[in-house]
């Protein structure tokens, strides 16, 4: 999982962060369920994973996270996403969360994509948000509502 982050980092449009956490603040930051990994069936190969986390601790944000989501570069495209995001999906809406989000950068034209298919809508784009080595980066914002989650 760790060497998918590195290179999502190093590809410089997969996240704001420049080095990968330690296993203790990744485990502290992310939600305990929805953890999901993908390997390649045959060696068992770690080859994608995807996590959620908290966006806010108010009681009242408690259904809804933020989506991660990683996949080697070389075993992007071949639909690894789409299974780990769907099953993200299934779990989340299992953990009562009724809102996903993601922040994209708009050069990540796969994971724009990966999220349109998934039923996420574009909320809007963030300009400037914040610095990835020393540039302004913009991201769009992302959100998919749960049909079955806090329709109440």
């Amino acid at each position: 999982m760790r060497n998918i982050y590195l290179e999502g980092i190093a590809s410089g449009h997969a996240t704001f962060e420049t080095a990968a956490p330690s296993w203790e603040v990744w485990n502290e930051t992310h939600l305990t369920f929805a953890r999901i990994v993908a390997t390649d069936g045959s060696t068992d190969r770690v080859v994608g994973w995807s996590a959620l986390s908290r966006t806010s601790k108010r009681k009242a944000y408690s259904g809804v996270a933020e989506v991660s989501v990683y996949v080697s570069a070389e075993f992007r495209g071949e639909g690894v996403g789409r299974i780990l995001l769907s099953r993200m999906v299934k779990e989340s809406e299992t953990n009562g969360i009724w809102t996903l989000q993601a922040s994209i950068f708009p050069e990540n034209a796969a994971s724009v994509a990966l999220h349109e298919a998934a039923g996420f809508r574009r909320i809007g784009v963030r300009e400037r948000v914040a610095k990835l080595n020393e540039a302004w980066r913009d991201t769009i914002l992302f959100e998919r509502r749960s049909q079955l989650v806090g329709i109440d």
